[in-house]
């Protein structure tokens, strides 16, 4: 694969959004990140619960998922809040996908183009 990174949102994606703990995996999700792996991608774990101005705070959250990585995933994956040129791809429960330079919305009807507004 090449030196990009796809990252995989925690909460109500790869866990179940359990609020301020880690939920259980979800199962699906979890098949999808070890296939990934498998197959040479480079995946990070991609989550607001690291955004805590503190950096001892952060470092305790990243310690957290990274055991529950290891419990789940069978390995740590590195942790961010951060997206950068080299995401290539991004699983989230609230994200809506936007065809490439043209600003349309994929699998969502557009408030733009049908005057329902989201």
């Amino acid at each position: 694969m090449s030196d990009g990174w796809v990252g995989v949102d925690l909460d109500g994606t790869l866990a179940k959004d359990n609020g301020r703990y880690i939920g259980a995996p979800v199962p699906l999700m979890v098949a999808r990140v070890r296939a990934m792996l498998e197959a040479g991608t480079n995946v990070k774990i991609f989550t607001a619960r690291v955004s805590d101005p503190d950096r001892r705070t952060r470092a305790r959250v990243v310690e957290s998922i990274e055991a529950w990585c290891l419990e789940h995933i069978g390995r740590k994956l590195p942790v961010t809040n951060e997206k950068d040129f080299g995401m290539i791809k991004l699983y989230d429960d609230r994200c809506v996908q936007v065809e490439h330079n043209t600003g349309r919305l994929l699998g969502y009807d557009d408030p733009i183009t049908t005057g329902i507004i989201l």
